[in-house]
């Protein structure tokens, strides 16, 4: 790739320049936990390529929100950047799609999520100490 620069840490404000700058993210990571670089780059609009694993196969639903494959297919991986990037379109509405799903993981929604978790626990807790007594 001697087109390529790396840039390693960049700031906010450059980081930001960066993914507004770009078509499509290529996440081929299997070693990332969770990849907080991933939700970056959907919540910028972009189309994320990636393998299905870790916060990938939580955050991207196939051909919806981005392209997700088989962990370790490096094949089909570079085969599904390579034909995305031929398709302006359609990773526009990728990234369109991702952006949406990105706001979902605002601080509220992940705060109203937990708090139902908590919510539907108590219920069962409640129902499953109510039938022991009896």
């Amino acid at each position: 790739m001697p087109e390529a620069h790396f840039t390693g840490f960049l700031p906010r404000e450059a980081l930001a320049r960066h993914y507004a700058s770009a078509d499509l993210f290529l996440f081929p990571s299997l070693s990332e936990t969770w990849g907080n670089v991933v939700l970056e780059a959907m919540a910028s609009g972009l189309a994320v390529v990636a393998f299905r694993h870790a916060a990938a196969a939580e955050l991207i639903d196939h051909d919806r929100s981005g392209l997700v494959l088989p962990p370790g297919d490096e094949a089909a991986f570079c085969a599904a950047a390579t034909e995305l990037s031929q398709q302006p379109v359609r990773y526009a509405r990728l990234g369109r799609a991702a952006r949406q799903r990105a706001l979902e993981w605002r601080w509220p929604a992940i705060a109203d999520t937990f708090l139902a978790i908590l919510e539907h626990a108590r219920e069962s807790f409640d129902e499953t100490t109510r039938s022991c007594r009896l």
